[in-house]
C-alpha cells in the first residue's frame, strides 16, 4: 500500500478539521448544546485540531434554490429539483451528541465534532432515479504554515428512486434483507438509499418530499444501521443504531439531522430483552457552499476512478438484486475491507495507459465476492 493512500485512510478515520477563517480561535469555542451540569473537561468534543486552507462561502441563494423555489412545478419536479440541490461544492461540518440515557449510573460520552471540504456530484439522473457521489478534497496547513494536500477520499453516496417497490435494509450482524415497501407507502414517495464508501449498502428510507414555500425537507422513519466510524473506533457497549434522518435544502446549502437510538442486540440478531437502549444521540451535519476551492483533484479522481466505481456498483446492485437475504464476513468498514478496492482504484486512477474494461471488471468482481459470508456464497 503506498504511503499517500495510508495518509488518506489514515485521514478519513480520523477526520476532523479546523478551517482557516474569520472565527475566534478554535480553543475559545463553546460546545453550545452541551450537558450544562457536567463536567466540561471530560465533555469537550472529540476530534482533531488540524487546520485546513481558508474557504470562501457563498452568501447569496443558489441557482438550485432559485430552481426549487419556480411557481407551478408539479410535485415530482420540485421533488427532483430538492435532491439535485444537494449537489455542489461544500465545506461541510458534523456533529453529534449524545442527549438521553437510559441505562443506570449512565455517563454521557464525549460529543463529535469533525470538518471537511466535500463536493457532492451527480453521477446519475434518470428522471426518477438519481446518484448522488460525496467526494472529500482536503488540504491542510502545518505548524510551520506550509499546505499539504489535496488528498482525496472518496466519501458516501446516496442513492435516490421514485416510487420504489423494494427496500434494502439493516439487520444487524452485518446482514441486510431486501423487502418490498407497501402499497401504501410507494405513491410519491423517493426511498434513499446510503451506501457506504465502498459503495457497500449501509441504510435506507422511504417517505415523500415535504415543500412548504420556501422549506423543503425529506424525513423517513427509525430504520436500522450499522455503527459508523465515528462510534465503533470507541464504542464497544452496543450493536446498531436505529433512528431516522431528515434532509433540509436551505438557499446557501442543505442540513442534515439525524435522531438515533444506541441499542444492543443478544446474539441471534434481535434486540436485547433487558436495557436494550444505552442512549439517544443527536446528529446535526451542515453543508454550507463554498466558491473559489481548487476541486480539480477530486474532478480528476473521479473521472479517472469511474470504470472502477461503475464497475463496483454494478456488482453490489447484481448482489442485492440476486440476493434477498445479504451476509458480509464483516463490517466493510471496520474489518476494513474496503482497503483493496481503494487501493486498485487509487491505482487505475494513476494508470498511464487504459486498461481494458473486462480485466478491471474481474477485479472488481473478486473484490466484492470477498465481502461475502457463506450464507450468502451459496446462493
Amino acid at each position: 500500500m503506498t504511503s499517500r493512500l495510508v495518509l488518506v485512510l489514515i485521514l478519513f478515520s480520523h477526520l476532523a478539521l479546523v478551517y482557516a477563517d474569520t472565527v475566534t480561535p478554535v480553543t475559545e469555542r463553546q460546545y453550545t448544546f452541551s450537558w450544562q451540569f457536567q463536567d466540561e473537561s471530560s465533555l469537550s468534543p472529540r476530534g482533531g485540531t488540524t487546520t485546513g486552507t481558508a474557504v470562501k462561502l457563498v452568501t447569496e441563494p443558489t441557482a438550485d434554490w432559485k430552481a426549487l423555489q419556480s411557481p407551478g412545478l408539479n410535485s415530482f419536479e420540485r421533488d427532483r429539483r430538492a435532491i439535485l440541490a444537494m449537489a455542489g461544492e461544500y465545506r461541510a461540518t458534523f456533529d453529534f451528541i449524545e442527549t438521553t440515557g437510559f441505562i443506570a449510573a449512565y455517563k454521557p460520552t464525549r460529543p463529535y465534532r469533525s470538518w471537511g471540504t466535500e463536493k457532492v456530484y451527480v453521477v446519475e439522473d434518470k428522471g426518477t432515479s438519481i446518484v448522488l457521489q460525496h467526494l472529500l478534497v482536503m488540504s491542510f496547513v502545518d505548524d510551520n504554515g506550509k499546505i499539504e494536500g489535496p488528498f482525496v477520499t472518496k466519501h458516501w453516496r446516496q442513492d435516490w428512486q421514485y416510487e420504489a417497490r423494494e427496500q434494502l435494509v439493516f439487520q444487524g450482524n452485518n446482514t441486510w434483507q431486501r423487502i418490498k415497501v407497501p402499497a401504501h407507502q410507494q405513491n410519491g414517495t423517493w426511498r434513499q438509499t446510503v451506501y457506504q464508501v465502498d459503495d457497500s449498502p449501509r441504510y435506507s428510507g422511504v417517505a415523500k418530499w415535504q415543500h412548504l414555500g420556501n422549506y423543503s425537507s425529506w424525513a423517513d422513519e427509525d430504520g436500522w444501521r450499522p455503527l459508523p466510524r465515528r462510534e465503533y473506533s470507541i464504542r464497544s457497549d452496543y450493536d446498531v443504531l436505529i433512528g431516522n434522518n431528515r434532509h433540509i435544502i436551505t438557499p446557501t446549502g442543505w442540513v442534515h439531522e439525524q435522531q438515533n437510538l444506541k441499542v444492543r442486540l443478544d446474539k441471534t440478531g434481535k434486540i436485547a430483552a433487558s436495557s436494550p437502549v444505552i442512549g439517544r444521540e443527536s446528529g446535526f451535519n451542515r453543508y454550507e457552499r463554498i466558491e473559489d476551492f481548487d476541486w480539480s483533484e477530486g474532478d480528476r479522481y473521479i473521472q479517472a476512478s469511474k470504470p472502477v466505481w461503475d464497475a463496483v456498483r454494478n456488482k453490489w446492485q447484481q448482489l442485492i438484486a440476486d440476493n434477498n437475504l445479504l451476509v458480509l464476513r464483516g463490517a466493510p468498514d471496520k474489518d476494513n475491507l474496503f482497503i483493496p478496492l481503494y487501493q486498485y482504484a487509487q491505482d487505475i486512477a494513476k494508470a498511464s495507459t487504459p486498461i481494458p474494461s473486462t480485466q478491471i471488471t474481474d477485479k472488481v468482481n473478486a473484490a466484492v465476492q470477498a465481502y461475502l459470508a457463506d450464507e450468502t456464497k451459496t446462493k
